[in-house]
């Protein structure tokens, strides 16, 4: 008889947070580590929920007339140096190619850390008048930062990702673009990875280099700390100007256009990881999930249930569900486990009883409740599940956040919040960068958005005392 494989216990996220996630991430078989520090090997089970991300969000993207285009990934220390305050930022985190073969170049060049500056030389050859514009473009390619701390989907040094740049002839049109892509995100996040999102501005501190307003999406996860999910950067015309990208107006006068930028990464995964995992391992949102539907024979040496098995998962797959079916010969119980382990949002049993009732048993990782349906209804029934499982982890997620997000009248009840709950404090501030830094140094949170749905906490800064103009989410991040 062959020896059963063993599924392996994962810490509890009560017990460490940190390594709770880590072997999520390693028992799921999501991500392996590789011999250089900070890049990782993204598993198939891992990438195929990177590519049914990227499958949708491509969809949304079209449909706002975005166009798919590709850039490459070395950048010359010339051209990356034309944007001062972009260059500054990342410097610290760019790595150089200094040798091409033997030989070595007579100019250094940077791994793509970003490409603003190779889409502006690109606008540059092909932006002449104002029928070229817009231009919509985006690109899913991988990044390289130097990060001197990693952890697996959040922080690595080479990641996936997609980034837009768009270039438009009025400031109006390029600020309702950054606008558009970040309700992009935030419903995408929403409806798809059930991932409730608070929408808002940047502070400048916090703002992307080079821009002149960047917009957050900021998710709470099970820890209570705050996960930055997506952003959209409007750049004026600072790019273009720094370029000499120019275009004839309508008016026959050379202006400068205006550009915007948005972004989404792998963290994605890491921020569904955190949002809906338990200490039973993945929990994934049915949208993404590589597999919606795990169908296990219950009893299978017995005649006619391994048949039976494969004809339940062949009447779901034409149905348009992505199922499986586990006819291994490891026990029930290791089979439970391990699809637990991966997140299989639906679970579908059927053995000798159950074929004798024409039906089968249909169990939600979510709650594990299980329920009895006609084999004949499984189709239908599976779907109707798998979007209750949707509906009950936004709900679960944003109870999470509503019950952990509290409101501050000065730093020390801000900081005496945050050592006690964790989770969001909602602030009055006056906008000066010092409160913010004081907020830093002594309670421990950054500045996460100013939410636009503002709300009137009261009529001075929580920090300094002065009059306040914004109210402010703060919080610990990853």
């Amino acid at each position: 008889m062959a020896k059963e494989m063993k599924v392996e216990r994962i810490t509890d996220m009560e017990k460490d947070f940190a390594q709770w996630y880590t072997d999520v991430c390693t028992k799921a078989e999501l991500i392996d580590y590789s011999s250089i520090k900070g890049m990782f090997i993204y598993r198939p089970y891992g990438y195929a929920i990177w590519e049914n991300i990227q499958r949708l969000m491509d969809i949304e993207f079209k449909k706002t007339g975005a166009e798919n285009v590709y850039m490459p990934m070395l950048i010359p220390e010339s051209l990356l140096q034309k944007e001062k305050d972009h260059v500054e930022g990342f410097a610290p985190e760019c790595a150089w190619v200094t040798m091409g073969g033997s030989d070595k170049l007579e100019e250094r060049y940077c791994i793509r850390p970003t490409s603003e500056t190779l889409f502006c030389e690109h606008y540059k050859n092909i932006i002449q008048s104002h029928r070229d514009l817009p231009k919509m473009y985006n690109q899913w390619c991988s990044v390289l930062r130097w990060e001197k701390t990693s952890r697996p989907f959040l922080r690595h040094r080479e990641f996936l990702w997609q980034e837009g740049h768009t270039m438009h002839a009025t400031a109006e049109e390029a600020m309702e673009e950054t606008q558009r892509m970040l309700n992009v995100y935030a419903d995408f996040c929403e409806d798809v990875l059930a991932m409730p999102v608070t929408r808002g501005q940047k502070t400048e501190k916090e703002k992307f280099n080079g821009a002149e307003a960047t917009y957050t999406i900021e998710c709470m996860m099970h820890d209570r700390k705050a996960l930055q999910a997506g952003t959209s950067h409007y750049f004026g015309d600072g790019f273009a100007r720094a370029f000499d990208i120019t275009f004839t107006d309508s008016n026959n006068q050379r202006v400068y256009p205006h550009q915007t930028s948005w972004g989404v990464s792998t963290r994605l995964i890491g921020g569904i990881i955190m949002t809906h995992g338990d200490n039973n391992g993945l929990v994934l949102p049915p949208k993404i999930a590589p597999i919606q539907v795990i169908v296990v024979p219950v009893a299978a040496h017995k005649p006619g249930v391994t048949e039976a098995a494969a004809q339940l998962r062949d009447a779901l797959a034409e149905a348009g569900l992505r199922v499986k079916l586990d006819d291994s010969d490891n026990s029930l119980g290791w089979k439970c486990a391990q699809w637990e382990m991966k997140g299989v949002p639906l679970r579908v049993e059927i053995g000798p009883r159950d074929i004798e009732n024409g039906q089968c048993c249909m169990v939600r990782r979510d709650n594990r409740e299980k329920s009895f349906v006609a084999v004949a209804d499984a189709a239908e029934s599976a779907k109707a599940l798998l979007e209750q499982v949707h509906k009950s982890l936004y709900e679960r997620a944003l109870k999470n956040r509503e019950e952990n997000t509290y409101v501050a009248h000065s730093l020390e009840e801000a900081k005496a919040l945050q050592d006690e709950h964790g989770g969001f404090i909602k602030t009055m501030w006056c906008e000066d960068p010092e409160c913010e830094k004081r907020m830093k140094d002594e309670a421990g949170m950054s500045s996460r958005c100013m939410p636009f749905a503002q709300e009137h906490l009261g009529d001075v800064c929580a920090i300094c005392g002065k009059p306040a103009r914004k109210m402010i989410y703060w919080g610990v991040a990853y």
